[in-house]
């Protein structure tokens, strides 16, 4: 186990730069302007990337504070999870500092304050959580979850509060598979099992989770589950939260167990409160989870459909008749236009040709997927969403290249960062009918701030109702302001998005989305929170900051909510 843990910190300052062929630089150079300046010389003292050609040059870690936990807390936690799992050292800490954000990232190479852990606690038990939980309590320590690090919103900074110290808690030991019930089909898996390994689990029973976030490579099922996680597939198995039959939660109170039937009216679902609440609430370290046959069959396809607004009516339709595709993704024109322009060569040229025949003005990409249990199955589903629209068909390669590609994206940002390219993405839904002037004013606002840039858009999650929007943004970088230049530029897109969508529809609330989340569910409903965290957590100790910015206890009020 201690050899797997310490590959994957390892692993996660291991540059691993995605193929960026100098065409696509090149076209990139020409919309944001000059390209090439590297990751800078902040604090840490990093090295330039070369200029326009993609290749990293190693990047210096940030200095590392010594850690503020004292003695008497340290041998509290020492004896809950025994030696060698309570960790000080400068590696075990700096691999927990933050999460995969480009702010984060921009910290993690020595641009501004990065947030350090004290220490790593590694318990081996539900049991043991509750037990460091109860010692963090006592002795004033700040604890901070932590699963796959995957977090994009700041959950997982090492933020201490009030507190004298502030330990990041990694759940990977907590990596087994507790229980299958094929005949109900649940599956009981502890919080830090990753979805590989979930999957591979699984497998061995014939069923699947069906859960495949870009996430996917590194995140948790409790990281899933406490941030209300959205997978690629969810059209056709739902959301996380739509997943979870039941919840073990470890608080400095004691555990909390919810679930148990298939359906109850036994109340409000105290489940659904657990799950979103990003650990500041309690730390989740079992789920029971619904899951689903293995498909034996999946077939993807690309196609193409002229400008968003068609594109956007397809999808919709495909909702409201219930036929949607297992994996439904539109592009926008401009999203379309960065994916071919990246792709370069003869056979782009060609496609453009073909298109222009077609009568096709603004391309919009559209790739659908369908997993069943054999090809009978996927070919009637296949059939049913297509039935009735006009779509320009590119076939199965182009909808295989996407499926082959789909974990690219966080490799393609890691090098574009390295050639001083600022990079980000936010997401958002909103109901149909706002749709489109929410896109309008997000689009806008990231111009706005950002000057010369490129902002993509697509959609990749739809309900009868609605639609998510995904944005990413790419602009040449601040070297004076990095940090700053994103988080202005966020910071317009998320005051865009108040009173037309929600804050976020699958990154949740971390740290940077706190500002906004009276504004989406009232003063009453932060009451509400913060009464629940005082019942769970009186001291305050998990995970300050995050969800509820005040720490739990609202301005104007007193400790016990009068």
């Amino acid at each position: 186990m201690t050899e797997r843990i310490d590959h994957t910190l390892r692993a996660r300052w291991t540059p691993e730069a995605g193929h960026l062929p100098p065409h696509a630089l090149k076209w990139l150079g020409q919309r944001i302007g000059p390209i090439g300046t590297g990751a800078g010389t902040g604090d840490g003292g990093k090295t330039e990337a070369k200029t326009g050609t993609g290749e990293a040059t190693p990047v210096r870690l940030p200095a590392v504070p010594g850690s503020a936990l004292d003695d008497d807390a340290r041998a509290a936690l020492d004896d809950v999870v025994g030696p060698g799992f309570v960790r000080v050292d400068r590696d075990s800490r700096l691999g927990r500092a933050g999460g995969l954000s480009y702010v984060d990232l921009l910290r993690q190479r020595g641009e501004g304050v990065l947030a350090v852990p004290d220490a790593v606690v590694l318990p081996g038990t539900p049991e043991q959580v509750v037990d460091v939980l109860k010692a963090c309590a006592e002795h004033d320590v700040a604890v901070v979850p932590f699963g796959g690090g995957t977090s994009v919103v700041g959950g997982v900074n090492a933020l201490r509060g009030d507190k004298a110290a502030v330990v990041a808690l990694d759940l990977a030991r907590l990596d087994r598979l507790v229980d299958v019930d094929p005949v109900s089909r649940l599956a009981v898996l502890q919080a830090g099992v990753t979805a590989p390994r979930a999957d591979h689990l699984l497998a061995a029973h014939g069923l699947t989770t069906g859960h495949v976030p870009q996430s996917y490579e590194r995140a948790t099922i409790g990281g899933f589950a406490a941030t209300r996680s959205a997978g690629q597939a969810s059209s056709g198995y739902g959301r996380f939260e739509d997943l979870v039959e039941g919840v073990r939660l470890a608080t400095p109170a004691g555990e909390w167990r919810l679930g148990g039937a298939p359906a109850s009216a036994a109340g409000p679902d105290l489940k659904q409160l657990v799950v979103g609440s990003e650990g500041a609430l309690g730390v989740i370290t079992e789920v029971a989870l619904r899951v689903r046959p293995r498909p034996r069959v999946e077939r993807y396809g690309g196609f193409v459909v002229d400008g968003w607004e068609h594109g956007q009516r397809v999808v919709r339709a495909l909702a409201q008749d219930r036929v949607l595709a297992d994996v439904t993704r539109l592009s926008d024109v401009e999203e379309t236009e960065v994916s071919l322009a990246l792709a370069g060569g003869w056979k782009t040229t060609a496609l453009k040709a073909y298109l222009g025949a077609r009568g096709v003005a603004r391309p919009c990409l559209l790739v659908l997927g369908w997993h069943g249990r054999d090809e009978a199955e996927v070919a009637r589903k296949r059939r049913d969403t297509l039935r009735g629209h006009r779509l320009v068909s590119l076939g199965r390669p182009l909808g295989e290249a996407w499926r082959r590609g789909r974990f690219h994206g966080p490799r393609q940002r890691d090098a574009l960062m390295e050639v001083g390219v600022c990079v980000e993405t936010l997401e958002t839904a909103a109901h149909w009918s706002r749709l489109d002037d929410l896109r309008t004013a997000v689009r806008g606002a990231l111009l706005d701030a950002l000057g010369r840039c490129v902002v993509m858009c697509h959609l990749s999650h739809a309900y009868e109702t609605g639609a998510s929007l995904y944005f990413t943004a790419i602009a040449a970088r601040d070297p004076g302001d990095p940090v700053g230049q994103w988080q202005v530029a966020k910071a317009a897109a998320s005051e865009a998005i108040a009173g037309l969508g929600t804050i976020t529809h699958h990154h949740a609330v971390g740290v940077d989305h706190a500002p906004y989340l009276e504004a989406e569910v009232g003063a009453l409903g932060l009451d509400v929170l913060a009464a629940v965290k005082r019942t769970l957590d009186p001291t305050g100790v998990l995970n300050p900051g995050k969800l509820l910015a005040d720490g739990g206890t609202r301005p104007g009020r007193a400790a016990d909510g009068r």
